[in-house]
């Protein structure tokens, strides 16, 4: 990339969180950063997206350590994700952040954000019965390999901002959390009972990350903590049933029959919601949203983020 601009490298560009940051700095044409979007498909029309409005689009894969060297050589900045879902381990989860730690340390990165989560185990031990332990000593695995591997950042002298963010409202979008009933009802079962479930948006995510950039170097060595609202899953479901004229309602499952469905995944997501329930005031306490808007003045709220996806979600779940 020639360019007078400083280039920031971004992960998993034409995933959720990459793609939210590749977005946020190329929308601002004037501003002083450049993108350098890694994916592990060039190829793809996500990636070809991103060639066109104007992010140089290089091919990289966390897995992969020889093919890292390139995509961050000569970036000032980069923002760091991994993918756990691709893989489903810890293990491999804290094998890519170990890579990617060792590729911006080499590089010299001046201001990496290294997208990370709480340990859920300072709040629910291991030896907690509360839930079950998953894959040997973890309790949420994707929250708390992510926390390990916060160390490799600074074991490889990378500048670092930690940046932690929550349920995206996207998720909304899929069966994974909303879906409709026998008699046709949308239906929230969030195991969340009426404790307040932290959220964002993802494009947010990307408009904090790079105000963190904007701000320089007095955020390195910080933990930034986000979201956009932290509400009851039944004041959601009212609000989407004004927002959708149609009713959405909320019917809590218990954490154990969350964990039961057939859903791959569900014994962890089950885990990760009654993270979020029991340990309620820890988990939004730290999210203070004056904060982050004062990061990003733009930071909606879930009424906004719903006027704004009123039409994918009637898509997603037709047959009203």
């Amino acid at each position: 990339m020639t360019t007078d601009k400083r280039i920031v490298t971004v992960c998993g560009a034409t995933g959720n969180q990459g793609g939210g940051v590749a977005r946020a700095i190329l929308a601002d044409p004037e501003g002083e950063f450049a993108v350098r979007a890694l994916t592990r498909r060039p190829d793809s029309d996500a990636a070809k997206e991103l060639e066109r409005l104007g992010a140089e689009v290089v091919r990289a894969d966390a897995d992969d350590p020889e093919s890292l060297g390139p995509a961050f050589e000569g970036a000032y900045g980069a923002f760091l994700v991994t993918s756990y879902w691709a893989h489903g381990t810890a293990e491999a989860e804290k094998e890519q952040a170990a890579n990617l730690a060792r590729a911006a340390g080499h590089a010299g990165v001046q201001h990496a954000i290294w997208s990370t989560l709480e340990d859920t185990r300072a709040c629910i031990p291991v030896d907690d019965p509360r839930m079950p332990t998953l894959q040997g000593t973890y309790k949420v695995p994707h929250f708390d390999a992510k926390a390990e591997a916060d160390a490799f950042f600074q074991d490889a002298a990378v500048p670092t901002t930690f940046l932690r963010a929550t349920f995206y409202w996207e998720n909304l979008l899929g069966s994974f959390v909303l879906r409709r009933d026998a008699e046709g009802t949308l239906v929230l079962n969030l195991p969340m009972g009426d404790k307040r479930l932290a959220g964002i948006a993802v494009a947010d995510i990307g408009h904090v990350a790079r105000a963190i950039l904007h701000r320089g170097t007095d955020l390195i060595a910080a933990t930034v903590s986000i979201a956009g609202e932290h509400l009851r899953v039944a004041d959601m479901a009212a609000e989407m049933t004004e927002k959708l004229g149609e009713t959405v309602a909320y019917r809590p499952l218990t954490p154990d029959e969350f964990r039961a469905q057939d859903m791959p995944g569900a014994d962890e997501s089950g885990n990760m919601f009654q993270f979020y329930a029991d340990c309620e005031e820890r988990f939004t306490g730290a999210r203070d949203l004056t904060a982050v808007r004062a990061l990003y003045p733009g930071l909606q709220n879930f009424a906004t983020w719903l006027n704004g996806h009123r039409e994918e979600l009637a898509a997603a779940f037709p047959g009203r």
